[in-house]
């Protein structure tokens, strides 16, 4: 079954655990023990209605504040798709964990109160989700039940929005509008009938139309080897295969490829899915992958196609979104960790913040947590890398610090 990869984001109380507890209810992903828990916090807390958070908001922290802080990961399915939606905070200060929670997701869902229209935190949202090229993103227009279910409040937003969706420069990026009431259900499972002017989609009925084409970025095939497999048995005496994640494109059985960082070259002679063999792996495939030579492949390498070779080279002009709180200065050493592959790394120069309202650069010598910046960095030995607007996959990396081997930052290739 098709998986897909959610991302949400909005500010405070604009409604998207409310959102998600909705469409796990309204889709019957809830457990009975869940739905009688949210049904005795409702009462205990005098609400007339399901307080849907409590689906979603896992830390106590976040349930006594009524706030977002850490990345949720929840999951449910119908009969067409499997979701996983990754709840991500929306205050400036969790900027980091929104970078996390949307950096592997195909969708985004950015929540907006029309009450208060698009604000300084909804410039934030999307820009991120321009960084991070998500292809597909739904604007949610929530309390529509707030606001008497105006037209006029949602055209209002929606032309606001257009305004921002302007100076994006991601413009394969495809925006969607849904005015919802998440509280009473309306347009997020099952169609409102308090905005019979409304005749678009739901939220659930736009993601089940979404098909891989829609949200997958079409690249050129990468492969980092994770692990070389060799059985050693009597029925596999001399099989050598290598596994790994297939991403970008496809590869088949007699391509043309070559071996990263060696430059050595060979033939697919087998592709391996379990017990099964194909002539054909497509992007996003857990493959093993056979040689029609026997060279020397180990683990941090790469197979790509002969004739789409990446950039190979040791100085690298970064975008980092910074995670530590200590701070980014130039000169500290670093470990890249690049797909499978580690290099240690110096951080040459800070160039500047990227102000994430979209109201330009700003001239810095240093990164503090949850900002975002230009950074060059130097690396011990040669990058094989796309640029991250070219090939997602291999165009992203952490930095990891030496001494406390905590992942201290992500960074975009440029």
């Amino acid at each position: 079954m098709e998986v897909l990869k959610i991302a949400t984001a909005g500010s405070v109380d604009d409604g998207k655990s409310t959102l998600i507890g909705r469409l796990l209810y309204d889709t019957k992903s809830l457990t009975t023990d869940k739905i009688e828990a949210i049904e005795k916090s409702s009462k205990q807390k005098g609400y007339d209605y399901l307080d849907f958070s409590l689906a979603t908001d896992g830390l106590v922290a976040e349930r006594e504040q009524g706030i977002t802080i850490d990345v949720a990961h929840i999951y449910f399915s119908t009969a067409k798709k499997s979701y996983i939606i990754a709840d991500t905070p929306g205050h400036v200060e969790y900027t980091r964990n929104m970078v996390t929670g949307a950096s592997t997701s195909q969708v985004s869902i950015i929540l907006i109160d029309a009450r208060k229209g698009v604000i300084e935190q909804t410039y934030r949202h999307f820009f991120i989700n321009n960084l991070l090229r998500v292809k597909e993103v739904i604007v949610a227009i929530n309390k529509m039940d707030l606001v008497d279910y105006s037209e006029e409040v949602y055209n209002k937003i929606k032309a606001d929005f257009q305004a921002l969706n302007a100076k994006s420069t991601f413009k394969e990026q495809n925006v969607s509008y849904i005015p919802l009431s998440a509280i009473n259900g309306g347009n997020v499972v099952d169609q409102s009938k308090d905005m019979p002017w409304y005749t678009g989609q739901t939220v659930l009925e736009h993601l089940e139309g979404l098909h891989s084409s829609d949200v997958f970025e079409a690249g050129k095939a990468r492969f980092p080897v994770q692990t070389v497999i060799r059985p050693k048995t009597e029925e596999y005496h001399d099989f050598r295969g290598y596994a790994g994640k297939l991403y970008g494109n496809s590869i088949k059985v007699g391509d043309a490829v070559t071996v990263l960082p060696s430059l050595t070259e060979s033939k697919v002679s087998k592709i391996h899915f379990f017990d099964k063999t194909f002539d054909e792996a497509v992007a996003g495939s857990s493959i093993t992958i056979e040689l029609e030579n026997d060279i020397n492949v180990t683990r941090g390498d790469m197979i790509v196609k002969t004739s789409e070779l990446p950039k190979i080279e040791k100085d690298i002009t970064t975008t980092v979104c910074w995670m530590d709180s200590k701070k980014l200065v130039a000169g500290t050493k670093y470990i890249v960790q690049h797909n499978t592959n580690r290099v240690l790394a110096k951080v040459e120069s800070i160039k500047n913040t990227i102000s994430t309202d979209y109201s330009g650069t700003k001239e810095a010598s240093q990164l503090a947590i949850n900002e975002i910046g230009e950074v060059t960095i130097k690396l011990s030995k040669p990058l094989y890398f796309d640029a991250y607007n070219d090939n997602k996959s291999n165009g992203a990396f952490i930095l990891i610090d030496t001494a406390t081997n905590t992942t201290a930052g992500v960074g975009f290739i440029r």
